[in-house]
Formats: C-alpha cells, sequence, structure tokens
C-alpha cells in the first residue's frame, strides 16, 4: 500500500508565536516529525502544508517537499483541519498520485517514535476502518472528575450517572486522543466533514510519548522529558 506523510503547520500560533520552528533540543519543531517520517519505509513522500516561508525553508531544509503554499483562507484560527487536508488531497489528484492511506504528522507531538506511526499503519491495513486515530490514558474522567458550569454559576458533572460514582476506578474508561498520528483513507476525506463520522479505530500510545505541545508550559514539559532521555539513555 501507498502513504503519503502530511504535516500541517501554519505560520500563525497564537499559544507560542513560531511554534513550529522553534527549538526543541536543537532541532524545529516541524523537523521532529520530518525526521520521525523519514524512518518509515511504507511513507513515500513527506509533504508539508504551510502558509509560512519561514516554515517551508525549514521543512525544505530537513528533507520534507513544499509544492504548494496553503492558501490563506485555510490558514486561519478557525480554518478547518478537514479542508487542509483535502486541499492536499485535490493537489496530488491532480498529479495523478495516488495513494491508499494519507498520514497526519503533526508537529505538536514530537515524543512520539516511527513505532507509534507503524503500528497506526497496520491497524489501519487490517482494511476494517476509515480513519485511524491515537490515545493515551486520560487525566480526568466526564464521569467522576470533570464539571461544566452553568449560567448561575453551579458546578456539575459533565455526564450525570444515575448511580454515583465514588472512586475513580469505578467510572466508565474514558481515553485522551493525541495529536501522535492520523491515518485516513483518502475518499473518507472527501466523502465526510469529521473524524467520527467513519468506522475509528485508535492505537494507544504511552504518556510519556503523548505529550501535545499547545502552550509554553506544554513545551517546557517537553524540553524536561527529552533531557531525562538523554540522560537515561547515556
Amino acid at each position: 500500500m501507498k502513504y503519503i506523510a502530511l504535516i500541517c503547520a501554519r505560520g500563525g500560533s497564537k499559544g507560542i508565536p513560531g511554534k513550529n520552528v522553534k527549538l526543541l533540543d536543537n532541532t524545529p519543531l516541524i523537523g521532529w516529525s520530518i525526521k520521525t517520517a523519514k524512518q518509515i519505509d511504507r511513507i513515500s513522500r513527506i509533504i508539508v502544508s504551510t502558509d509560512s516561508e519561514k516554515i517551508a525553508e525549514t521543512a525544505l531544509k530537513y528533507g520534507a517537499e513544499i509544492p504548494f503554499i496553503r492558501p490563506r483562507k485555510l490558514a486561519k484560527d478557525d480554518s478547518p483541519e478537514w479542508l487542509v487536508w483535502r486541499h492536499a488531497l485535490d493537489y496530488l489528484k491532480e498529479e495523478k498520485y495516488k495513494i491508499d492511506g494519507l498520514i497526519i504528522i503533526p508537529p505538536t507531538a514530537p515524543l512520539r517514535n516511527a513505532q507509534d506511526i507503524n503500528n497506526c499503519i497496520s491497524v489501519f491495513e487490517e482494511g476494517d476502518s476509515d480513519a485511524i486515530i491515537t490515545v493515551t490514558d486520560a487525566h480526568r474522567n466526564p464521569f467522576f472528575n470533570m464539571v461544566s458550569v452553568d449560567q448561575d454559576g453551579y458546578s456539575s458533572l459533565v455526564i450525570q450517572q444515575q448511580k454515583n460514582i465514588f472512586r475513580r476506578q469505578d467510572a466508565p474508561s474514558v481515553l485522551d486522543m493525541t495529536t501522535v498520528a492520523y491515518v485516513l483513507k483518502p475518499e473518507f476525506i472527501y466523502n465526510n466533514n469529521s473524524l467520527f463520522e467513519g468506522k475509528v479505530r485508535s492505537v494507544h500510545i504511552p504518556l510519556e510519548r503523548a505529550l501535545d505541545i499547545d502552550t509554553l508550559y506544554d513545551f517546557e514539559i517537553a524540553e524536561y522529558l527529552i533531557t531525562k532521555r538523554n540522560t537515561e539513555g547515556n
């Protein structure tokens, strides 16, 4: 089966300005995704979708392709990434380059490894799903310790149960989605508008590789974990 890795990295990050080219252990964040993708034999091409010249230059340096610049309308704060994926598929269609699966490798999960992505591909190749997501153990549970606040300022559980739950262990099991990787059928992206409109399977990622960098605090945690990993590796 033929796969392309798509790395989506717009230039207008608000949480961490310049996030996608910010150095993490001397490698820009986007460089981590590219280097991991290059370790996977089943990936035939690595394409970066960006609206930023700086990100494009950095991606080229690390060995990715920049065959197009993402339109501004798809690089806004509220631009659905689903449409960004579809835009990349449109380009491949114009090239007459056929693939069996699109592998999304976001820059925000630099602690992943190549085996995590290979595991996603293997589950996808079982053939009974439209999309593969990655998940990890949840820090909070909507049946036990996640609350919402109503218009009067009163708090209540996000999901109410008829039976009271006094221990987290007794609550229904839930998982957090991660940004480690997604694998999707191209036709599923074209024919639907959101992930859970189809048959979705998941691959579990250990917490230490599942960090999603959204804030400076997340970035600092990543720095700590990489330093710890490097030290233990030595």
